[in-house]
């Protein structure tokens, strides 16, 4: 093993794990670096017109080639400086876990609008389909979670306390969203639910591997296809919320965005003075969403992707090279339950609560 003299400052070697986190870390911080430095560069960009927009979706090969000096520069710099990282992507994945939720709440319910705005009986009907078959989905669920993190002999009152508490969100959910004073729709509700449920599932299932209480991976010997189909499916969740997430209106979308609801005025009808035609090509179409949150969303995503890779940099030496194990992978997914549960039930009691306020 080649050691360079950024990483190596210790009297005493450390063990391999030591070095396999640190260098997940020093890799992350590059990317982390790069799509700092292009969120910066994307500052104000509100036009196509801009010179800028054309690196934003070009220039891939200067792009590679930045990416990849910047990530071997990190193999180089102290060990302090990759602390401080560690300590902060901590947050930076909160953030990250949050915008999912956001995007999550956004979804179901312009989902809901979508289907309710059609106000035919297809549509209504469809929509209480789907609702049934999440809510059967949620219930059914649960029963193996009480199979599979609740084995006979065992006391489990710790795994017994998360699933019987997505339970009780479950009921409220429905119960603040049918209430005659919110004026809800089952439909969020019902898939909120499922949602939270999963969270839950994956919370107790990154229980450390010889925890008693985790029946569903009794034993440390997991296939390379297990871990290679989590960590694929882990991958593809955080590019897809960070894709969604730059590009999503709810979140930091210009004003001068078509997406953000300001269309430009145009005449009822159309004039064929080719100096109407000219002024309009010299005016350049707004960006559809804003480029510097765009690159954000993925410095928060390369940081919560090291964060997983690592079991939070602190469960590396309990649970070995084993990816989104150990009690604080655990916590991250309850506590991101809980905070969806509150998201959601905020967003039906808050235009009761400020009905002056547009939400």
């Amino acid at each position: 093993m080649v050691v360079n003299a950024g990483i190596n400052h210790f009297h005493k070697t450390p063990d391999r794990e030591w070095f396999e986190t640190d260098a997940v870390l020093r890799v992350s911080l590059g990317n982390f670096v790069f799509f700092t430095i292009l969120a910066i560069m994307m500052a104000g960009v509100k036009s196509q017109k801009d010179p800028r927009d054309s690196l934003h979706h070009g220039g891939w090969m200067m792009k590679i080639i930045s990416w990849f000096l910047l990530v071997i520069f990190m193999f180089f710099v102290p060990n302090e400086i990759i602390s401080f990282y560690e300590s902060i992507s901590k947050f930076g994945s909160g953030l990250f876990l949050l915008v999912q939720v956001v995007l999550l709440l956004d979804f179901v319910h312009g989902w809901n609008e979508k289907w309710v705005g059609y106000d035919e009986q297809f549509w209504y009907i469809a929509l209480l389909i789907v609702s049934l078959v999440c809510y059967v989905a949620t219930f059914v669920f649960s029963g193996f979670l009480f199979h599979w993190f609740t084995p006979s002999g065992q006391d489990c009152g710790f795994n017994t306390f998360l699933i019987v508490m997505a339970l009780i969100l479950v009921f409220v959910f429905a119960l603040v969203a049918l209430h005659p004073a919110v004026n809800g729709s089952i439909l969020p509700a019902s898939v909120i639910s499922l949602y939270c449920m999963y969270l839950c599932y994956s919370g107790l299932s990154s229980e450390p591997r010889d925890y008693a209480c985790n029946g569903l991976h009794h034993s440390k010997a997991v296939s390379t296809g297990t871990l290679t189909l989590g960590l694929l499916t882990t991958v593809l969740s955080v590019v897809y919320s960070a894709v969604r997430a730059g590009s999503s209106t709810t979140l930091l979308s210009p004003p001068s965005s078509p997406r953000a609801g300001n269309i430009l005025s145009k005449p009822l009808l159309p004039m064929d003075s080719k100096d109407d035609e000219h002024e309009e090509k010299e005016h350049a179409k707004p960006v559809s969403y804003s480029y510097s949150f765009f690159h954000i969303i993925f410095s928060l995503a390369s940081m919560y992707s090291a964060m997983l890779l690592t079991g939070w940099s602190t469960s590396v030496g309990e649970s070995g090279r084993l990816v989104d194990v150990g009690w604080p992978s655990v916590w991250v997914r309850v506590l991101t339950g809980w905070a969806t549960a509150g998201l959601f039930i905020w967003s039906l009691l808050a235009p009761i609560l400020f009905p002056e306020r547009e939400f």
